[in-house]
């Protein structure tokens, strides 16, 4: 069984979900999202999507879609070559370890680090590309390699991607606020949490809003 147009197009809705939001979408969403008459209908599409082995959904969870094998994106597509038109001219500020937190300090480069992207992948607007170093995230579809785009904020909500400092040490995770804690979440069962403890100096320095798979 080969996967249709329509269910190719649903996962390109999870993949545009996951890098604008930080989540994947529910089932309602994508009922609503492409015009079903309920949700019957999407659990239909990703059961097939499961059985193909596209996604993997996890029990119990509302939004429990995982992205076996997200779409990247080739630069050729996304009009990199491009000088005119809706480009951003984004700087490539260095490397955020997604297994472990590495230093803070980033230079940006000279022009041979500024890549231009299609303002339309990306939602926010990023300001700059960050290259990931692990797979810690590897789960939302972000692998060892990705450059990855990050809206400059000092704001998120729970459940967004986000890149944070601890200590002057950068990290590319998924956030979760609770009562009493703050904990950056990885997407990968290799690797463990992180808990912000109350004496560390933490911040959020940006909002990951897509990426780029370049070319290997």
């Amino acid at each position: 069984m080969e996967i249709t147009d329509t269910q190719q197009a649903i996962l390109g809705y999870i993949a545009e979900r996951i890098d604008g939001d930080g989540m994947p979408p529910s089932q309602a969403e994508i009922a609503r999202a492409f015009g079903f008459k309920g949700v019957r209908a999407a659990q239909y599409h990703l059961e097939a999507l499961e059985a193909q082995g596209a996604i993997e959904r996890i029990p119990g969870r509302a939004r429990g879609i995982r992205l076996l094998h997200p779409p990247a994106r080739p630069q050729q597509e996304l009009g990199l070559d491009r000088p005119d038109g809706d480009v951003l001219q984004l700087p490539v500020l260095g490397q955020v370890a997604a297994g472990l937190p590495i230093g803070a300090a980033v230079d940006e480069g000279g022009p041979d680090q500024v890549v231009l992207m299609d303002r339309a992948f990306f939602s926010p607007a990023p300001d700059y590309l960050l290259r990931v170093k692990g797979d810690s995230m590897r789960d939302e579809g972000i692998f060892d390699g990705d450059l990855i785009g990050v809206h400059r904020t000092r704001d998120a909500l729970n459940g967004q991607i986000v890149v944070a400092r601890v200590d002057d040490e950068i990290t590319v995770k998924l956030l979760r606020l609770g009562k009493d804690r703050i904990r950056l979440m990885p997407r990968n069962p290799d690797y463990q949490p992180i808990d912000v403890l109350p004496d560390q100096d933490f911040a959020i320095e940006g909002l990951y809003c897509g990426l780029v798979r370049p070319n290997r």
